[in-house]
């Protein structure tokens, strides 16, 4: 029986390991440690870099990739990246057929960079897991500065965070930091997935002194999160931290006797709607904050996504099978085609809809199932062992999360959040590929 390590490799992945059996010098030899620390550097400075450097870092992790591809023999491509292949070509077919090719290359052009990340980020985590602590290292000690910064907008110039209160808003009066990204609700973004990463570091990393660094970075990026005043963003923590939660303790209580592991989940959940409603209940500007989702079309941030989403709707109906291709900017010239007067937009405010106006169904498909997928994988962990098992979990909660609040905003789509999102989707693709050599080598 021909054993899968001596399988020939797909088709699609044979380019790989063309140089393998090349001298490469002393770049060949240091690729993991080089690659990880550009990578620390990305992911410390996601809230922090300007776009033109953060667009550099993005392109350098890409083609450092490329050359650590020529330079390792192909294995298998795994689930994860056949659904991210397959939201790939369909991205490709929308550009071709877009009404706007131009600026659809341009979108996806940006989506190849992020998988050049991302490819880089999984390859890394594969080779040597360790990386992942570093990275989440990286990205927490940026994410204590943002959160500082934002905290300390509080003790400033409060007429700067007032352009974000709406005074034809129910919640009128409300005082929303912004930090380094300078718009609240990118800040809520940023922070939704860092929160998770932040809890696993802390049960997971040895030593009072680390663990103390990653309690400060989860209750100052709760505390400047919950000061952002983003719904959305409200929204995804809970469902986020939930799941989370939820997860280690399944995890914690596998070896408890049935009852047990049927009853304890039920009261965790019952114990956490109670603090909830109580928090919404006794907290005045959080209760206004939450009131204000009921408003409906007589909140102005209600009313304005929804003229937005009738809009959008129109763009579907027009190109239901392939869209208009990917990006902002096709979006940018599409959009105003359809528009209500008045009420302009960057793009859907939607995810669901963001994928069906950009790529249509066929995007809308690959979209939800590269997430199921993802949420899969790592759930299916949850009673295994090995380096990347607790950030695997982390990294469903990270879905969940953006899940949620992706429903009504499209703060996804920006390089501070995508890129999260994609570090936490390697963790899951390497933890698979890890487990999978694991079995190959004691088979």
């Amino acid at each position: 029986m021909t054993s899968t390590a001596t399988a020939s490799p797909p088709l699609l992945l044979r380019w790989q390991g063309l140089l393998a059996g090349g001298r490469g010098g002393a770049l060949a030899e240091h690729l993991p440690l080089l690659a990880g620390w550009m990578l620390c550097a990305l992911m410390a400075g996601l809230p922090l870099v300007t776009r033109p450097g953060l667009s550099l870092l993005i392109a350098a992790a890409g083609l450092l990739w490329l050359v650590w591809a020529l330079r390792t023999p192909p294995g298998h491509i795994g689930a994860i990246n056949c659904w991210l292949l397959a939201v790939l070509a369909i991205a490709v077919i929308a550009t071709g057929f877009s009404p706007v090719p131009v600026a659809a290359f341009k979108g996806l052009l940006k989506l190849v960079s992020y998988l050049g990340v991302y490819a880089l980020m999984r390859q890394l985590l594969a080779t040597a897991p360790l990386w992942w602590d570093r990275l989440t290292a990286a990205l927490l000690a940026g994410e204590l500065v943002t959160s500082v910064i934002g905290i300390r907008q509080l003790y400033g110039d409060a007429s700067a965070l007032a352009r974000w209160s709406d005074n034809n808003s129910v919640a009128e009066g409300t005082v929303r930091i912004y930090s380094t990204l300078e718009n609240p609700n990118l800040l809520g973004g940023f922070l939704l997935p860092v929160l998770p990463l932040a809890l696993v570091a802390l049960l997971r990393w040895p030593g009072k002194a680390r663990k103390l660094f990653a309690l400060t970075a989860l209750v100052l990026g709760l505390v400047a999160l919950v000061l952002s005043y983003s719904r959305g963003a409200w929204m995804g923590m809970v469902a986020g931290l939930g799941t989370l939660a939820l997860l280690l303790v399944w995890r914690g209580i596998r070896d408890w006797p049935p009852l047990w592991r049927r009853t304890l989940p039920v009261l965790l959940l019952l114990g956490g709607a109670v603090v909830l409603v109580v928090l919404v209940t006794q907290v005045e500007p959080l209760r206004v904050r939450v009131m204000s989702l009921m408003a409906g079309r007589e909140d102005s941030s209600n009313n304005f996504r929804m003229n937005v989403w009738t809009s959008v709707l129109q763009m579907i109906q027009a190109r239901p099978w392939i869209g208009i291709g990917p990006g902002n900017s096709a979006f940018n010239l599409i959009y105003p085609l359809y528009q209500q007067p008045k009420f302009n937009a960057l793009s859907a405010y939607s995810i669901p809809l963001e994928l069906l106006v950009e790529a249509g169904i066929p995007g809308l498909l690959a979209g939800v199932g590269l997430v199921l997928c993802a949420v899969r994988t790592g759930v299916s962990q949850w009673r295994a062992s090995g380096p990347l098992v607790l950030p695997s979990l982390a990294a469903v909660a990270v879905f969940v999360a953006l899940a949620v609040q992706g429903l009504t905003d499209t703060i996804f789509f920006r390089p501070e959040v995508q890129l999260l999102a994609l570090f936490s989707l390697a963790t899951l693709a390497a933890s698979v590929q890890g487990a999978g050599a694991s079995q190959r080598r004691n088979g």
